[in-house]
C-alpha cells in the first residue's frame, strides 16, 4: 500500500464528517475537481484504505440502546481465538487491541440492559478471556 498524502488525508477526514457528501461538495471544500475526487476515492477503496461507509445515529434517535466500552484480558497466546470469536457478535461496534493492563477494547451496543447483561456473560465465557472490565457510555460529548 503507498503512503498516504495530505489530499488522501484531507479526503478521508471530510468522509469522516459526512460519508454521504455528494462529490461535487467534497470536491468544493476541498479545492479539487469531482473527477479528483473521484478517482482518489476509487484508488483509496481499491488499497483497502476505505473499506466501507456506514452511518452514525444521533444518540436520542436510538434512546434506550445501552453503550459501553469493554476492556477484555486474554490468557496467554489465546489473543487470536478470542478476536475470532468476538468477531461474530453482531453487537460489538468495533474491536482494538492495545497495550497495557488489558488486551482488547471492545466498543459495544445493545437494545436494553437485558441483552447488555446477556452480552457480558457470552463475552466473558469464552476460552481465553480470563477478565473484562466495562464502562457505560452516557453521552458523547465529542465525536
Amino acid at each position: 500500500m503507498t503512503a498516504l498524502t495530505e489530499l488522501d488525508r484531507r479526503l478521508l477526514a471530510v468522509l469522516r464528517e459526512d460519508g454521504r457528501a455528494p462529490v461535487a461538495e467534497i470536491a468544493r471544500r476541498l479545492g479539487i475537481s469531482r473527477a479528483t475526487v473521484t478517482s482518489r476515492m476509487d484508488r483509496l477503496v481499491a488499497q483497502g484504505v476505505i473499506v466501507g461507509f456506514t452511518v452514525r445515529a444521533r444518540e436520542d434517535a436510538v434512546a434506550g440502546e445501552v453503550r459501553a466500552v469493554t476492556l477484555i484480558e486474554v490468557e496467554g497466546r489465546s489473543t487470536d481465538a478470542v478476536i475470532r470469536r468476538l468477531r461474530g457478535f453482531t453487537e460489538i461496534d468495533a474491536l482494538h487491541s492495545t497495550n497495557g493492563g488489558w488486551d482488547l477494547v471492545a466498543e459495544v451496543r445493545t437494545r436494553d440492559l437485558m441483552e447488555f447483561d446477556r452480552l457480558l456473560g457470552r463475552i466473558r465465557s469464552i476460552d481465553g478471556v480470563v477478565n473484562s472490565e466495562t464502562s457505560l457510555l452516557l453521552s458523547s460529548v465529542l465525536r
